[in-house]
């Protein structure tokens, strides 16, 4: 048995081992009943587990003991967080051992492997309470309201990240391809884009990406026609990753690399380094993460580079269709979740609600007054620490109005940052991905490598394009037939 074979058996020989305790802990907690825990002076005790916040942490401590005092003023609880310190490593891994050890938290963070609790009854179904939220239920956006429909034990009130290309603007006003590829982003007008910045010499490449091609494919997959994770064809749903539109995509990928004009060390670039070339003007444009992301970009690039060198979104390319990406609406990826065992699950859940609340948002989004942001002039204005070190742990939505109004001079996100999630949301269309049972995981995985080894090899030259038709008759051998036949059972 060969290591990553062993290591899977012993995931789900543990996996066993906690769904029989879990199981045995949720009979216990139903036949004792469960009691909520105070503290001596008649504070209700919050467990709660947050990936990179634990008693430890002196800026998390700083966090609660604020939320405490908010909640004391606002809503009247009188709670006291116990927040767990979860071991250093894989969050999600983690996060089960300690669920495994008995200590189930009355809210819960999760960044992957909460189904395997959720299939237990273990997570609390939200759906109930969000209805009858005071504040929450108005906050979603359309993908957390699907997202809940398909799985209702996790919620994650942030815009959708996704990734788009930014070029400094200072760059785009010297190129006569810019008028043309903001008035038309076609496949080829980005060519010559990418193009006429190698011939002026201000870049050494057009783009550049890490490691592999999923930050390129936000510009183009869906100009190419891969508009969703399954496409339709005359006989039946294909996956996106065969077909016909993918084999034009993954030329015109060859064509770039060929000519010089996608990063040629694409494939060993680490994001770090990645950056930096763009930094340095190696690379004209780059591919980030909307919002918060595309800040840091935005001030870096204007450190380095000057005021001149702010940068401007460039639109997804346009061709069968448009857009950064389809979003999967099979459940929420990461989220805050509600033990179904806690004794205190109407008090977990309004203090979710008060974080949605115009007090609670004000809080969540801006920090402490005096440290994160200052009121002047019968405005809030954000200081550098803000922008340096405060993110939003629970909700963040667009468009939030506060009692006392933001300086336009210290907007929450630059207008780069506000500019690229803009465009996400107004380009949100959902996929028609869904969830591989775990009897297919083993082989899904090896069908996913198969995939990226031809792409990389077509790319870079190594192997024709026409050899794509080889890589799909071996993509169906490998499990291929099985999934896609269940594809097409289950996509509606």
């Amino acid at each position: 048995m060969g290591g990553i074979e062993m290591k899977r058996f012993a995931w789900l020989w543990l996996f066993g081992l906690l769904t029989l305790f879990l199981v045995a802990c949720s009979d216990k907690a139903e036949e004792e009943g469960s009691k909520p825990e105070t503290t001596k002076d008649g504070k209700t005790v919050l467990t709660i587990a947050y990936k990179d916040d634990g008693p430890s942490s002196e800026a998390s401590v700083k966090y609660y003991d604020a939320l405490e005092e908010a909640l004391k003023k606002y809503r009247d609880l009188d709670v006291e967080f116990n927040i767990v310190e979860i071991a250093q490593g894989d969050y999600a891994e983690k996060l089960n051992l300690l669920l495994y050890s008995g200590e189930i938290p009355d809210i819960i963070y999760f960044q992957g492997s909460d189904e395997q609790i959720a299939a237990q009854g273990l997570l609390e179904d939200l759906t109930p309470y969000i209805e009858g939220s005071e504040y929450l239920k108005d906050i979603l956006y359309e993908h957390n309201v699907t997202r809940l429909e398909n799985y209702p034990y996790l919620l994650w009130v942030k815009p959708i990240n996704h990734k788009v290309p930014v070029v400094r603007t200072d760059f785009l006003e010297q190129l006569t391809t810019s008028e043309s590829l903001l008035a038309d982003p076609t496949v080829e007008n980005y060519k010559a884009f990418f193009q006429e910045m190698v011939d002026k010499g201000l870049s050494e490449y057009g783009v550049t990406v890490a490691g592999d091609i999923a930050e390129l494919d936000f510009i183009f997959n869906r100009a190419f026609g891969v508009t969703s994770t399954w496409l339709e064809g005359k006989e039946g749903y294909v996956y996106k990753k065969v077909s016909e539109a993918e084999k034009s995509k993954l030329a015109f990928y060859a064509e770039l690399y060929a000519e010089g004009l996608l990063d040629n060390q694409y494939l060993t670039k680490q994001w770090d380094v990645k950056e930096d070339d763009f930094y340095n003007n190696k690379a004209g444009v780059i591919v980030g993460t909307n919002g918060k992301v595309i800040d840091l970009y935005n001030t870096r690039t204007k450190a380095v580079n000057g005021e001149s060198a702010e940068l401007t979104v460039l639109p997804s390319a346009k061709g069968v269709s448009s857009g950064y990406a389809a979003t999967s609406v099979t459940k929420e990826p990461r989220g805050i979740a509600i033990s179904s065992q806690s004794p205190n699950k109407n008090i977990a859940f309004e203090i979710l609600d008060f974080l949605a609340s115009p007090e609670g948002m004000k809080f969540e989004l801006l920090g402490y007054e005096g440290e994160h942001y200052n009121l002047h002039n019968g405005e809030i204005e954000l200081t550098d620490k803000f922008y340096s070190e405060w993110v939003s742990r629970f909700w963040e939505p667009q468009d939030v109005k506060f009692d006392t109004p933001l300086s336009s001079e210290t907007p929450l996100l630059s207008p780069p940052g506000q500019a690229s999630t803009n465009a996400i949301v107004e380009s949100y269309v959902a996929d028609n991905d869904f969830s591989i049972p775990e009897e297919y995981i083993s082989q899904w995985d090896a069908m996913e490598n198969l995939y990226k080894e031809y792409a990389a090899d077509i790319i870079t030259g190594k192997i024709s394009i026409d050899e794509f038709d080889q890589f799909v008759d071996e993509w169906y051998a490998a499990g291929g037939e099985e999934i896609t036949k269940l594809a097409n059972e289950t996509v509606k």
